[in-house]
C-alpha cells in the first residue's frame, strides 16, 4: 500500500507549518530545510512553483500520492459545486480523516494504520480501506473486540476538537459523519484555488 513513509518535520518545515500535527522537532526549527537554513536567500516564487506547493502541502497533509490525488480532481470536476471546494470535500470524505477527526487516532497516519489493520466499522461493517468515502448519515466505530485497545483509549481522552459535521459517542466508541462539512468548516490552511489553477494548465 503506497504512501509517504519519510521525515515528516522536513516537510512541514518545507511547508512553514506542522501540517502533520504537533511537532516539537519543527517548533525548534520552524524555518526551511537545507544546509544555509534561514540564511539562504530564497528569490521569489513563481506563479507555478506557488500553485505547486499548495497542491503538494494538501497531498501530505491528507497523506495521498499523486494519481490518487489526480483522480480526485478529476472527480471533483465532474461533480456541481466550486471545484476546489469539492476536492477538499472530497479529501475530508476519506475514512482515514473521518477518523482522525473524530479523535480515535491523535494522526491520520494512525487512523490510516487502523484503517487498514481491520479495527474501524462503517455501518455495522469493518472497511480496511483508507480511502474509502464515506457518505452523510454512515456510522463510523471502533470494532468490538478493539474498543480496549490502549492507543485509541489514549487518543479519545486527549481529543478535544469537536467538528461540526460530526458526532461521537465515547460510551459506544461510534459516531455519525453528520453531512459533508462546508469550506468554512474545514480547518486546514489549503488555497484550493492554486491547486485549481495548476491542474487546469
Amino acid at each position: 500500500m503506497a504512501r509517504y513513509r519519510g521525515p515528516k518535520t522536513k516537510i512541514a518545515r518545507k511547508f512553514g507549518e506542522a501540517i502533520f500535527g504537533d511537532d516539537k522537532s519543527f517548533e525548534k526549527r520552524n524555518y526551511p530545510p537545507g544546509q544555509h537554513g534561514n540564511n539562504r536567500r530564497r528569490g521569489k516564487k513563481s506563479e507555478y512553483a506557488i500553485q505547486l506547493q499548495e497542491k503538494q502541502k494538501a497531498k501530505y497533509t491528507y497523506g495521498i500520492l499523486e494519481r490518487q490525488f489526480r483522480n480526485m480532481f478529476e472527480r471533483a470536476t465532474r461533480a456541481e459545486g466550486i471545484t476546489g471546494e469539492v476536492l477538499l470535500q472530497l479529501c475530508e470524505s476519506r475514512l482515514d480523516n473521518v477518523v482522525y477527526r473524530m479523535g480515535v487516532s491523535p494522526s491520520r497516519r494512525g487512523a490510516r494504520q487502523l484503517v487498514s489493520h481491520r479495527h474501524i466499522i462503517v455501518n455495522g461493517n469493518v472497511v480496511n480501506i483508507p480511502s474509502y468515502q464515506v457518505k452523510p448519515g454512515d456510522t463510523i466505530g471502533v470494532r468490538e473486540k478493539s474498543k480496549s485497545l490502549e492507543v485509541i483509549a489514549d487518543s479519545l481522552s486527549n481529543a478535544s476538537q469537536v467538528y461540526e459535521w460530526l458526532s461521537w459517542n465515547n460510551a459506544s466508541k461510534e459516531g455519525t459523519f453528520v453531512n459533508v462539512p462546508e469550506r468554512v468548516q474545514i480547518p486546514e490552511n489549503i488555497n484550493e484555488q492554486f491547486i485549481v489553477e495548476l491542474y487546469s494548465k
